[in-house]
């Protein structure tokens, strides 16, 4: 089993101008067209099982469509997360909403959303994605839509986590992208369920890759690829490259993944 926890899908309609925006600043090539369908089609050729479709609402009117979209999406093959926008006035509606629509989660990504992930104004919706018993997926470290500020790092998660000990936090890049090092001083082995997914980590060096899931423990490393941004299959040949157990690959790969989102 393989079950990839980082997967971006759009709509028909706005799947072909999201990707050529998102092209465009980060000079990235999309290895999918942003679809539902051609996701599926690759994850097919690719082996995954299974993924969780990640939507980011880049504005607070945006809330309710994505809940909507993520709904419609929903399948054995996908899992949605929804999203909120901490500038929203009915944050907690919308995060009753996503719970009650039976999404796997929030995904949030303080770079487009204008927070730092320590900042007191974010901590109300905070609580609320903590008393719902909601897994929050942040994008922590680089970013290229932000290339000079750093919205979520390894200093920051420490607050966040010390000031929310039972929130469901999945850091994203492996905790913090281009920080490894930080994270390996910083966030590898923090308490709480607290987890860090794989996307995007190509340029992580296996070194420091395996010490920091070896300080986490891999029962709280998530696959994941940033798809259609990175290949699962390039993701998941790293994975098997790391001097780490076949077991804790195991757990890496599909069963964490199945315990967080109960499937």
């Amino acid at each position: 089993m393989l079950i990839d926890m980082h997967v971006h899908t759009f709509s028909e309609k706005i799947a072909a101008k999201a990707l050529s925006a998102l092209s465009g600043y980060s000079g990235l090539t999309p290895l999918t067209d942003g679809t539902v369908r051609d996701t599926v089609a690759h994850m097919d050729m690719w082996g995954v099982d299974k993924a969780a479709a990640l939507s980011i609402a880049t504005k607070p009117s945006q809330q309710s469509i994505i809940t909507e979209y993520s709904k419609s999406i929903k399948s054995e093959r996908l899992l949605p997360f929804g999203s909120v926008h901490p500038d929203s006035e009915d944050i907690n509606d919308e995060l009753v909403r996503i719970s009650q629509s039976g999404l796997y989660g929030v995904k949030l990504h303080p770079d487009y959303q204008g927070f730092k992930i320590d900042e007191k104004r974010v901590y109300d919706m905070y609580d609320a994605i903590s008393q719902l018993g909601l897994p929050v997926l942040f994008h922590s470290g680089f970013d290229w839509y932000s290339p000079d500020v750093i919205h979520c790092t390894p200093e920051k998660i420490l607050k966040v986590r010390a000031a929310f000990p039972h929130m469901k936090m999945i850091l994203a890049h492996l905790g913090a992208n281009r920080m490894w090092q930080q994270v390996y001083d910083e966030i590898a082995g923090i308490g709480g369920e607290t987890y860090l997914d794989t996307a995007f980590t190509l340029e992580c060096d296996n070194e420091i890759m395996e010490k920091i899931i070896n300080r986490h423990g891999a029962d709280r490393v998530l696959f994941a690829s940033d798809c259609p941004w990175a290949s699962p299959v390039d993701i998941k040949r790293k994975i098997e490259s790391l001097g780490i157990s076949d077991d804790d690959k195991e757990k890496i790969f599909s069963l964490n993944a199945e315990r967080l989102l109960g499937i």
